[in-house]
């Protein structure tokens, strides 16, 4: 992707962010995004086919910062997510909602959200998968790997949405430590 298209990327993750503060992801329409990233509708779908898949992408992007801090990815890659990235994966994505990155968690609690939660458990298996290493320890030798896979990303999934149902109250170290324990 060269400079132009990335930027034009950006800032259409921009605008779809800046619209995720204002209402539901059900609610924005394409017309929207594109007004507020000032591009036309031939631009935005030159790079998304569809709303949808700008969701995905979206997610995908803040798994592939996470894989490229992880020292995993490719140091070109420039993200739209930014931080000093701590040495534990899990503890990294905490922190990113933590801080609700682009307004992350209101994908993740708003109402019909099924294809974001579909979009980011997917992400979230591939990294699991990338860095099994790092739950290994805590896996019993009779669970297939399939099953010890999705049940680490069905975990943090809940993890998540209980921490965000009780006002993230608990720090991104806490949570942590909760997920681990939980798996």
């Amino acid at each position: 992707m060269d400079r132009r298209q990335r930027k034009t990327r950006e800032a259409i993750f921009n605008a779809f962010t800046s619209l995720l503060s204002e209402k539901d992801v059900g609610r924005i329409t394409v017309g929207e995004i594109i007004t507020r990233a000032d591009v036309g509708r031939a631009t935005f779908y030159a790079h998304f086919e569809t709303k949808d898949l700008l969701l995905k992408a979206f997610c995908e992007e803040l798994f592939c910062h996470i894989t490229d801090a992880a020292g995993c990815g490719s140091p070109e890659h420039k993200h739209i997510f930014e931080c000093d990235a701590p040495s534990s994966l899990v503890l990294h994505l905490f922190q990113h909602l933590q801080r609700n990155d682009h307004h992350i968690l209101r994908l993740l609690s708003c109402p019909n959200n099924a294809l974001f939660l579909q979009y980011f458990k997917q992400a979230l298996t591939r990294l699991v998968e990338t860095h099994l290493s790092v739950f290994e320890a805590h896996r019993p030798p009779e669970l297939p790997h399939s099953f010890w896979v999705d049940h680490i990303a069905s975990t943090f999934v809940e993890t998540v949405r209980w921490w965000n149902d009780n006002g993230l109250a608990e720090s991104p170290e806490t949570i942590t430590r909760y997920f681990f324990l939980a798996i």
